[in-house]
């Protein structure tokens, strides 16, 4: 669902990401973790078409991301680390700017805008202008509005910033469920516990080069000592130059 083929991204002389290869399957939770500045979200933006790549490709669903942006972005739902949403709407008016986005049908849109909303415990403030709303409470309209047309690939960038334990754990299993029904999950996350909680394989990336890739044992395999998935990121991400 999700191919790249030595994707690279320039910015003047700095190289954010290098010759970035990733094949992940449907229905794969794959996490992507690396230190601050290390090209998890460069690459989540070529993913999602809001980057061009200075070489290489992406390929989202089947569909070249460049050639096909349309086509492809209408299999994808995103949740960016800082979503931007119109403040002076409604949460309800907002999910139904979306729904106008993807073409929804009304009954289609009244369906899935209702549940999404009572699944993410924000239909009581439905009604209230997006200014009046908590972080947390933004950050739930951002994923009730991703999945609002059934993407088949999703991609969230750091989704836990503003939640409670609670709503970390209803997103967490959320997401989960996603997978386990035929949802491609590609998540960027500094919350490492969590990762090695849901992660079906795990990328580490660092100054912009893929290091390893492998399932949560596989990666804490390649410790020097047994630890955890931190241990092992911090042995692996230490230094100034990619291992």
């Amino acid at each position: 669902m999700i191919l790249t083929e030595n994707l690279a991204k320039c910015f003047g002389g700095n190289t954010a990401v290098s010759d970035l290869n990733l094949d992940i399957p449907a229905g794969e939770f794959f996490c992507f973790l690396g230190p601050n500045g290390a090209g998890k979200t460069t690459t989540i933006k070529m993913l999602t078409g809001l980057l061009r790549p200075t070489r290489g490709r992406a390929v989202v669903g089947g569909f070249d991301i460049q050639k096909n942006p349309v086509e492809a972005k209408k299999l994808i739902g995103y949740v960016p680390d800082n979503p931007f949403l119109y403040e002076k709407l409604t949460g309800r008016e907002f999910m139904r700017f979306v729904a106008g986005l993807y073409q929804m049908s009304g009954d289609h849109f009244e369906e899935h805008c209702e549940r999404l909303l009572g699944l993410f415990e924000i239909d009581r403030v439905g009604d209230q202008l997006v200014e009046d709303y908590s972080h947390g409470m933004r950050q739930k309209l951002s994923f009730a509005s991703c999945f609002l047309h059934r993407p088949r690939i999703v991609v969230v960038d750091e989704p836990w910033v503003g939640l409670d334990p609670k709503n970390i754990r209803f997103v967490k299993d959320f997401l989960r469920q996603q997978t386990q029904e035929g949802t491609t999950i590609f998540m960027s996350t500094h919350t490492l516990s969590i990762a090695e909680e849901v992660a079906d394989r795990i990328g580490i990336i660092h100054r912009g080069k893929l290091l390893h890739i492998g399932t949560v044992p596989e990666i804490k395999a390649l410790a020097e000592h047994p630890g955890s998935l931190e241990d092992v990121f911090l042995q692996l991400t230490q230094g100034d130059e990619p291992l």
